[in-house]
This record gives C-alpha cells, sequence and structure tokens, in this order.
C-alpha cells in the first residue's frame, strides 16, 4: 500500500514536470545582473576537473553556480529540467558562457564540484556589504552581532530508498539541517553547513562550536545551551546570549539591581548564577536575567498552533556579558526573529524547499549560491533582501520590467527610508 502510494506520487511529480512551459529567449532577461559576478566565479573554472583526464568535460563549476543563480531569480526556471532547458538558450551561452549540457550531466557536476570554494565568493561579497542602520541602543556593542539556528530541508529520496525509509521509520523523508550564521548587521547569512539531521557530530551545538570565531557576540536559542560551549565562546574571546530551557536550575550568587528601564522590558530578575551540572559548568562568570514572555503549550504538529516545547512565561538568558544592560539583552535576544524571517525567505521566496540536488553536496552548493543570491540583492540595492525588491528583481529577470522601472522601486524605497528616519 505505501509503495502504490509513492509510485503515485512519482507520477504525479511527472505529470507536473511534463505541463511545465517551455522556455524561450524571451523569458530570460536581466543576464547582465550575473554577469558582474564572473571575475569571481572565474576562479572556480577548474575545480573538479582532475579527473578529466580526457579533457572532455563541457559544464564547469563556474557555469553550473551561474545557472543556480538564474534558477534563484528567474521565476520561469522551475527546476533541473527547467535549468537544462535553459543552457539550450542561445542569450544564456553568449551572455553567461553556459554551454549547452544535459540533465546528465547537471546531475553528476552535484556530485564533482567542491562547494568550499563557494566560501570565499561569499566572504569576498561579504566584505563589499556596507552595515545597515543599527537601533541606537546597540552603538556600544562593538562585536559582530551573528544569530545562529538550524533549519531543515525534507526530501524525498528515490523511490526505493524512500520506501525502505517508510517501512524502517514511518516516513520516507530524508532530512537535512542547515546549521546558519546570520549577521544582522548586514542582514545576510555570512554561513551555512550542510548536515544530516541527527546527534553526534552533526549536532547543532558540535557543529557550532566547529566553526567559530573570535569578536563576535552569539545569540542562540535553547537548543545551543551548553556549558562547554559558553565556555569556549568566551575562550576565543567573543561573547554569547542564550535562552536556557525552562526546566533550568541555578543557585543565585548575586541579586543585581533593575532600572526603570529594566522593568519597562518586563525583566523580572538580573542575577549572577552559579550552575551544578554533572555535564559541566560555566569557567567563567554567568549572568542569568529573566524576562516575563507569554506562556504557551505545544498541541503537536497537526492540531495546529505550536509545534515547539511548552514555555511557562518566563525567558532564561544566559550570558557573559556582566556591563551590558539587562534591557540590551533582551533586545539582542529579540534580534532572533531575522533569523527565522530568513529562513522563511529562503525557502518560500528564494523556493530552495525545492531541491536542485538530493544528494549533501549538491545541497550544500544550492544553499551557498542561495547565500550568494542574498549578497547580490544587498549590494545591488543597498538594503536587506525582502520580498516586494525580490519580485521586482524577478520581474526584471523575467521581462516584465525594465531596469529603469526597476531603479525607480529602489529610489523610492530610499526615499521612504529616509522619511521614517526622519519621523
Amino acid at each position: 500500500m505505501a509503495e502504490s502510494k509513492i509510485l503515485s506520487n512519482w507520477q504525479g511529480l511527472a505529470v507536473s514536470r511534463a505541463k511545465q512551459p517551455e522556455i524561450r529567449e524571451r523569458d530570460i532577461v536581466g543576464l547582465k545582473f550575473l554577469q558582474k559576478l564572473l571575475p569571481l566565479l572565474d576562479r572556480l573554472h577548474g575545480v573538479g576537473c582532475a579527473r578529466d583526464t580526457a579533457g572532455n568535460r563541457n559544464l564547469f563549476f563556474d557555469q553550473y553556480c551561474l545557472l543556480h543563480l538564474l534558477y534563484f531569480f528567474n521565476p520561469v526556471v522551475t527546476s533541473l529540467r527547467g535549468l537544462q532547458q535553459a543552457s539550450e538558450l542561445k542569450k544564456v551561452q553568449r551572455l553567461l558562457g553556459c554551454p549547452r549540457t544535459s540533465l546528465g550531466s547537471l546531475s553528476e557536476a552535484a556530485t564533482v564540484f567542491d562547494p568550499s570554494g563557494l566560501k570565499e565568493i561569499i566572504a569576498e561579497l561579504g566584505s563589499q556589504l556596507q552595515p545597515l542602520a543599527r537601533d541606537p541602543k546597540l552603538k556600544d556593542i562593538r562585536q559582530t552581532l551573528t544569530l545562529v539556528d538550524g533549519t531543515l530541508l525534507r526530501v524525498l529520496p528515490q523511490m526505493m530508498h524512500a520506501s525502505l525509509l517508510k517501512a524502517k521509520t514511518g516516513s520516507g523523508m530524508v532530512k537535512w539541517r542547515l546549521h546558519t550564521h546570520f549577521e544582522v548587521d548586514h542582514s545576510v547569512p555570512v554561513r551555512m553547513d550542510v548536515t544530516p539531521d541527527g546527534g553526534g557530530d552533526n549536532d547543532e551545538r558540535a557543529v557550532l562550536e566547529r566553526t567559530l570565531e573570535s569578536d563576535r557576540l552569539y545569540v542562540m536559542d535553547r537548543g545551543y545551551a551548553k556549558f562547554s560551549l559558553f565556555n569556549r565562546i568566551v575562550a576565543l574571546g567573543s561573547s554569547y546570549v542564550c535562552r536556557l530551557r525552562d526546566n533550568s536550575a541555578w543557585t543565585v550568587i548575586e541579586e543585581r539591581p533593575l532600572s526603570d528601564a529594566d522593568r519597562a522590558e518586563g525583566i523580572l530578575s538580573d542575577q549572577i548564577a552559579q550552575f551544578a551540572s554533572s555535564k559541566g559548568k560555566p569557567d567563567h562568570t554567568l549572568r542569568l536575567i529573566c524576562i516575563t514572555t507569554t506562556p504557551h503549550t505545544s498541541r503537536g504538529k497537526y492540531r495546529g498552533g505550536s509545534t515547539g516545547v511548552d514555555s511557562d512565561g518566563i525567558l532564561r538568558l544566559a550570558t557573559n556579558m556582566l556591563d551590558v544592560p539587562a534591557e540590551i539583552i533582551s533586545l539582542i535576544f529579540r534580534l532572533r526573529w531575522q533569523i527565522e524571517i530568513f529562513f522563511r525567505f529562503l525557502k518560500h521566496v528564494l523556493g530552495c524547499r525545492h531541491l536542485l540536488s538530493h544528494n549533501a553536496n549538491g545541497i550544500e552548493i544550492q544553499t551557498y549560491c542561495a547565500i550568494i543570491a542574498c549578497l547580490l540583492i544587498s549590494l545591488y540595492t543597498g538594503r536587506r533582501p525582502n520580498l516586494r525588491t525580490f519580485e521586482m528583481i524577478c520581474f526584471y529577470f523575467s521581462g516584465m520590467a525594465d531596469e529603469e522601472e526597476l531603479l525607480a522601486h529602489l529610489a523610492k524605497l530610499a526615499a521612504s527610508e529616509q522619511a521614517e528616519t526622519k519621523s
């Protein structure tokens, strides 16, 4: 029964693909927007060619990445098959330097190209970004505000594999987790690490500990609460603000006074705390701030509402920053909503819910190209990526808007932001 249902789903998918409209030359415009990347991507041209002893490779890594970016920005291209069809167009071949390629070559490319080379390009593009306006209350925070979280991508693998998974686990889906570092000042992700969802080396805390950097302020939710991770962050010269679990227990060493501004933010207490745990303890002074919040009860995945764990109405924030006012610590943690909005943008707007490859290497390439797409939007517009601006860029890429109309949209956004700043 389960196998017949899976077969039916795959037949439906095949029908939907067959109904996709043919991509024509006039559907592909705005490619000069991507040409700015050509000098940066050129360094990737020889990646993955070591085994090509015959010298007959036609699709190279830089070209494969440009096709990914075409997929992100052109709403007409919606699948790997669409990319293959776009590669047949003379305009794409001429402006992006991409040859006509086959589905087999595109599928193979996801396994032979090393995605790590894209990290250098992301860093180089990120260094060109100008900081966006920061809340004046955060002017004394000198470290780079970095939000850390992960999101799941669910993939239906090949039919036989899906059937075996269904029999063993009750689900035919493979889950991949995107471990993401998001810089608040630039409102873009600066790093993503792709791992299978699970514990051990793929645990979100273990992945973060391997990727920590100095001079950052890491903002994390309760899934990252681990004293050894806190210790490692401090040892590297960084700081943290992390939510603790509701069942956390501690001893109060010092009760710190609250200001009127603290109370106005709903802060209940500001304490120096001591924790006793069989799994270790902080090797630095730990500050604990409790804030009132809206309690909620998990109602389960299939009954609507929250799918997370219960909340008792108190937000417990641990930090090593002793001299920052409690109200500012509260403000810093509230910035976490930005990474949740980015995940929604990544999946629902950029289209990363649909994966062009189902293996870790290919997924990593796609997610890094998604970061590059966000960086390009920020560099081109001078502001954080949002739905309206992304739609306007897509109109430009599909020929529905010309460059003059796109620039007029950006000018209107700038004027609106200036008016908001003055008010």
